[in-house]
């Protein structure tokens, strides 16, 4: 079991040792991509991509960045810096190296800063160019942490309505076979678990209402 150090985004005080992910909830929307609640260890998961919650110079850190650049060994670093760095909002590509992840796409979340700066727009364009970079590569199954939530602060419910709503969107294609949101802690897994079903009616209300009228 890998630990999560000082400074996880989602849990900001002390190293914790989790578990390989536990599914919480798995439901398949209209258009067939299934979406998926785990709860552990997204460097576990044997999908075509894990995202990281990086920092702009995309050269490693705390939290969930530190965990997947240990698990994937010094070849992820090596390949980082010839990235040139990231910007916020925005995404980049690798290989998965030592993972069970064929690649990491690594996005720099916004730094919350009371909500007046962008930050909504910012998050949401991390997970839809994290998605953009998986359809341009084939790539079927991502598993995405809950970016910005811990020690850039973004409040975490409207942090994962904007995940949700981002990733449904982008999958209107069929382009994916599953979407993984996966939680450090019990309380964001609960969020997720709560806030998925009610985001699936709704967007297969609202996608019915079209169709009859």
């Amino acid at each position: 079991m890998a630990p999560f150090p000082i400074g996880s985004d989602e849990n900001p005080i002390e190293e914790i040792v989790v578990s390989a992910p536990e599914i919480i909830r798995s439901d398949v929307a209209s258009a067939a991509t299934r979406f998926t609640v785990a709860l552990g260890d997204i460097t576990k998961l044997p999908v075509d991509a894990i995202v990281n919650a990086a920092n702009s110079s995309l050269l490693g850190g705390g939290g969930v960045d530190g965990a997947i650049h240990r698990a994937a060994g010094p070849d992820l670093l090596a390949e980082c810096r010839t990235l040139n760095g990231c910007r916020t909002g925005q995404a980049k590509i690798t290989m998965g190296y030592r993972l069970p992840a064929r690649h990491v796409i690594h996005t720099v979340g916004p730094v919350w800063n009371g909500g007046d700066h962008d930050e909504e727009a910012l998050l949401a364009g991390c997970y839809r160019s994290s998605l953009g970079l998986a359809r341009e590569r084939g790539l079927k199954t991502i598993a995405f942490p809950a970016i910005s939530t811990g020690v850039y602060r973004f409040p975490a419910e409207p942090a994962a309505e904007i995940a949700i709503r981002t990733t449904l969107a982008e999958s209107q294609d069929g382009a994916f076979e599953e979407i993984v949101f996966c939680c450090f802690g019990d309380d964001m897994a609960a969020l997720y678990d709560r806030l998925l079903p009610q985001a699936l009616d709704g967007a297969d209300a609202q996608r019915n209402s079209r169709t009859s009228a």
